[in-house]
């Protein structure tokens, strides 16, 4: 297996707050990881720092076998490679949905306005937004922004995406158009990292389940053995109340 993102003893505290206490992990080429837990488990903080959004207080992560926090790394570049889709979209309010997808791969990727505009219409049509290029953010439903996010992010060509409770912020009829653009990307053999509370996504789409809880991974495996074969109280309890 071709290890993309591995993350050793990563550790991070708010203050005295302890949000990520020694984490362990490895995502695959190909592989969708999905990453569960309640609230304040450490979940987001752990893809915020990959992304490095927030800094790591100990350990490591490693991209293709480069440690990015010892310096060195573009970060531009990195972040092309690393995509993020996050909770609330961040969309650019102030540009149409094709300029949204456009910016990026101008400016960190250096294409060609012509290059960047093919690229964007390729992936907006791919999830379902190519109609919209004209409108600004405040004309999409939470489900429109959330695809034009994704098109956005696949636009840089990236080899991973991690994606932040992509579905937590819509209306429960806009969730299923979000997960069907992200699994037919886990069937075409994207790298993906997931912190969701679908359930169902995660039994469908991921090859390999983390169960986090007080900034630790407490289980991890196939959907099969961790939501079917729980081997500790938390983690029961915690399907008892998702299921």
């Amino acid at each position: 297996m071709e290890q993309v993102i591995e993350v050793k003893g990563l550790q991070k505290a708010f203050g005295s707050h302890e949000v990520l206490r020694g984490i362990d992990f490895a995502a695959n080429k190909g592989e969708v990881t999905c990453i569960l837990g309640s609230s304040g488990s450490g979940k987001s903080t752990l893809l915020r720092c990959i992304n490095l959004l927030e800094t790591p207080d100990a350990g490591e992560i490693l991209y293709r076998g480069r440690d990015i926090l010892k310096g060195g790394m573009n970060m531009p570049q990195y972040h092309a490679k690393v995509g993020m889709v996050f909770q609330q979209f961040n969309l650019f309010g102030n540009m149409n949905v094709l300029a949204n997808c456009m910016a990026g791969q101008m400016k960190v990727l250096h294409r060609s306005k012509e290059e960047s505009e093919q690229k964007a219409l390729h992936y907006l049509e791919k999830v379902g937004m190519r109609a919209y290029v004209n409108a600004k953010p405040r004309q999409l439903s939470g489900g429109q922004k959330q695809r034009v996010a994704i098109a956005r992010a696949l636009a840089m060509d990236p080899e991973v995406i991690l994606f932040d409770e992509p579905t937590s912020a819509l209306d429960p009829e806009m969730v299923g158009e979000v997960l069907a653009v992200m699994q037919s990307l886990a069937q075409e053999g994207l790298t993906m990292l997931v912190v969701t509370h679908e359930m169902g996504f995660a039994r469908a789409a991921a090859d390999q389940i983390i169960f986090m809880d007080q900034g630790i991974i407490c289980e991890r495996g196939t959907p099969a053995q961790v939501l079917d074969q729980p081997r500790t109280e938390r983690l029961r309890t915690f399907l008892a109340n998702m299921l």
